[in-house]
């Protein structure tokens, strides 16, 4: 598949570049992008939640009442589940949620939302530009003549400072490394903006 390279005042070039079709042009699994993006929302997770049980309530454990005579049930003490104030049963306890996915499927599932992205005209590809200093409104302009509207994930092939504390704080806009791309954030944008080297990177994928 090959793209317009525009400049970032958002007109062409004159030059095009070819992208991989083992990374743009595959037909995209389903079911990875469904585990990479559960995978990334599982480890998203802090998993401090916890409910006391009952061996942890400050209650006394004095017997409530007599045994029997009373016509209720047995109780033995306040710090029951059945009672107000009492612990919980099986109540949550503090876990870690993230679970493994093979590189293979991980692979598969970027690829296969890169290529539904590009099957839906959502990639620009953008000449290589500095900004001098970190400027957001100097990052907004750029967006704007590139008429890019909602989200945005700006690619670089390499960590470029003043680009990325610019975008840092526009709303909707993120700056990604290359080898830092996952299926969540592909799927999450609404445009994707590859920087001319960076689809260099992505050639290298699939040698």
């Amino acid at each position: 598949m090959k793209l317009e390279v525009l400049n970032k005042d958002g007109q062409s070039t004159g030059r095009t570049v070819e992208l991989p079709e083992d990374v743009f042009g595959i037909e995209p699994n389903a079911h990875a992008v469904y585990l990479a993006v559960k995978q990334y929302n599982a480890a998203q997770r802090q998993g401090t939640h916890k409910a006391k049980e009952r061996n942890e309530i400050a209650r006394s454990t004095k017997k409530l009442k007599r045994q029997k005579g009373t016509g209720t049930a047995r109780a033995g003490s306040a710090k029951s589940p059945v009672f107000r104030g009492g612990g919980r049963v099986f109540g949550p306890k503090p876990r870690n949620y993230s679970f493994k996915l093979n590189k293979k499927v991980k692979e598969l599932a970027r690829f296969s939302a890169l290529s539904d992205k590009a099957a839906n005209g959502m990639i620009k590809v953008v000449e290589d530009f500095q900004i001098e200093k970190p400027s957001t409104k100097s990052y907004i302009n750029v967006l704007n003549s590139l008429s890019v509207q909602g989200k945005s994930i700006y690619v670089l092939p390499e960590y470029n400072s003043n680009v990325y504390l610019s975008g840092r704080n526009v709303p909707g806009a993120a700056v990604v490394f290359a080898g830092d791309l996952n299926t969540y954030e592909i799927l999450n944008a609404d445009v994707l903006l590859l920087s001319e080297k960076a689809v260099n990177h992505f050639n290298q994928e699939t040698v």
